[in-house]
C-alpha cells in the first residue's frame, strides 16, 4: 500500500488510515484533487459540501520564504513623528521595522486622516492603529477614543497590547464586553478613560444605560468591521456611531471588500485613504491540504494526528458549541492537552483557556467561528478544521490563526 505524506513530513501509518491525501493535475494543468478509500462520502464535513464542491479551495502550498520578495518599508519606527517615551515602548516590545499595513497606514493616521484598511490577519494593523492614536492621547490628554470590534477576545487583546504601548504613559483604558460584570464595567467607566474597547451589544447595552456618552468622542476605530456585518451588528454600529460627534477621526480595517462595505465606507468616513495590503484570500505563508476520512471515525483520524510530534500547538474547530465541548472531553480522554472556547463557557474562563494555549500549557485549543474570531497566539503549528466552515470566508479567517508574522503554518481540512 502507498502511504501518502502530508507536506510537513507526517506520513500516517498505512495500516491506522481510512483515507488520505492525494493530489494531481488534471489534463489542463490546474490543480486538482481526488479521493481514496473507503466509503463514507461528507462524513468529514456534514451531508455536502455547499460552496465548497470546489475542493481546491482547501490546497494551496505556502511559498517558500526565500523565494518572496523581501518588504523593504519606508519607514522605521524611529523615523514616525510620535513621544520618544511611546518610541521607547515600540523598542522593548522588539519593534524595529514596520509591517506593510503599519508602514502605510501610521502616517495617514497621524496626519489625522480618515482611513481605510484593507489586510489579512496577522499583518501588524492592531499596532498599526494603537500606535499613532496613543500619541495622539500624548499630544492631546482630553482625546477620548472608541475601538469596536466583533468578539470579546479581540477586545481584550487589543487592550493588552494597548497597555504594552502605554506603559509608564498614564493612558487608561476600559473593555467593555459581554459575558463579564457589566457592573464593573459602568464603575470603570465613571473614571477618566483615553480608550473604550468594546463589541458593538455590550457599548448599546450602555447607552441605552447611560453609562457610556459618547459625544466627547471624536475618534473611532472599527476593526474586523467585516465580520462585525457578517455577525449581524450593522444596526448596533449604526446606533453607536450616530451617538458620536458628526466631526470625527474614522478608521476601518476589513479582510474583505464586499458592497456592503463600501455602503458603511461611505457612510461613516469622510474622504478616506484607501490602503490594501492584502495579497489573496490566505496567507502565502499557510500550506492547506484536506484529510480525506473514508470509513473512519473522525475522532480516530484526529487523534492520530495529534499524536505527532510536528502538531505541537493546535487549533481546531468546530461547528457548534454542544460538539466543541464534547470533542475536547474526548482529547482530554485521549491524553491530550486540551481546552475549549465557546459561547456557553463565561469570559473568564474563555480568557483562562486562552492565556493557557498562549503560554503552551496546551497543546490544544478547540473553538467555534465566533469565540476564536480575533485569536493573535504566536507560532499556532495548525488549523484543523474539524467541522467544515459555513463560507469560505469563515475558512480564510480560521486558517488565518497559523502562519503569522511571516512563519509557516498548516491547515488540514477534514472531508
Amino acid at each position: 500500500m502507498q502511504t501518502r505524506h502530508f507536506r510537513n513530513g507526517f506520513s500516517p501509518k498505512p495500516h491506522q488510515t481510512g483515507g488520505h491525501i492525494f493530489r494531481g493535475k488534471s489534463s489542463s494543468g490546474s490543480r486538482r484533487v481526488g479521493f481514496h478509500g473507503g466509503r463514507g462520502g461528507n462524513k468529514g464535513g456534514g451531508r455536502g459540501f455547499g460552496e465548497f464542491r470546489d475542493i481546491t479551495k482547501f490546497v494551496n502550498k505556502a511559498v517558500i520564504t526565500e523565494e518572496t520578495p523581501c518588504f523593504k518599508p519606508e519607514h522605521k519606527f524611529q523615523d514616525f513623528i510620535i513621544d520618544e517615551k511611546l518610541k521607547a515602548n515600540i523598542v522593548k516590545k522588539g519593534y524595529s521595522d514596520p509591517t506593510p499595513i503599519q508602514d502605510r497606514v501610521i502616517p495617514h493616521i497621524l496626519e489625522g486622516k480618515d482611513v481605510v484598511g484593507i489586510a489579512n490577519t496577522g499583518t501588524g494593523k492592531t499596532a498599526a492603529f494603537l500606535i499613532p492614536l496613543i500619541n495622539k492621547v500624548l499630544k492631546d490628554r482630553s482625546q477620548k477614543i472608541l475601538i469596536m470590534v466583533p468578539t470579546r477576545e479581540l477586545a481584550s487583546q487589543i487592550d493588552d497590547e494597548l497597555k504594552i504601548f502605554a506603559r509608564m504613559l498614564s493612558i487608561f483604558s476600559v473593555c467593555c464586553v459581554g459575558g463579564t460584570s457589566i457592573g464593573r464595567q459602568i464603575s470603570e467607566l465613571r473614571r477618566s478613560n483615553n480608550f473604550i474597547i468594546g463589541t458593538p451589544g455590550r457599548l448599546k447595552d450602555l447607552l441605552d444605560r447611560k453609562s457610556l456618552v459618547l459625544s466627547q468622542f471624536r475618534t473611532v476605530v472599527l476593526d474586523e468591521a467585516d465580520r462585525m456585518l457578517d455577525m449581524g451588528f450593522i444596526h448596533d454600529m449604526r446606533y453607536i456611531m450616530a451617538k458620536m460627534a458628526p466631526e470625527r477621526h474614522t478608521l476601518f480595517f476589513s479582510a474583505t471588500m464586499s458592497k456592503e462595505i463600501e455602503a458603511l465606507i461611505k457612510d461613516f468616513l469622510k474622504a478616506p485613504i484607501s490602503i490594501s495590503v492584502k495579497t489573496g484570500n490566505t496567507a502565502a505563508t499557510i500550506n492547506q491540504d484536506i484529510v480525506r476520512v473514508g470509513s473512519r471515525n473522525k475522532i480516530d483520524v484526529l487523534k492520530e494526528l495529534l499524536s505527532n510530534n510536528d502538531f505541537s500547538k493546535v487549533l481546531i474547530f468546530g461547528k457548534t458549541k454542544h460538539g466543541v465541548e464534547r470533542l475536547k472531553d474526548a482529547l482530554v480522554a485521549f491524553g491530550f492537552k486540551s481546552e475549549s472556547i465557546h459561547g456557553n463557557k463565561n469570559q473568564s474562563k474563555r480568557q483562562k483557556a486562552l492565556d493557557l494555549f498562549k503560554s503552551n500549557h496546551l497543546q490544544v485549543l478547540v473553538a467555534t467561528d465566533v469565540a476564536a474570531r480575533g485569536i493573535d497566539v504566536s507560532d499556532v503549528s495548525h488549523v484543523i478544521n474539524y467541522d467544515l466552515p459555513a463560507t469560505y470566508e469563515d475558512y480564510i479567517h480560521r486558517i488565518g490563526r497559523t502562519g503569522r508574522a511571516g512563519k509557516k503554518g498548516m491547515a488540514l481540512t477534514f472531508v
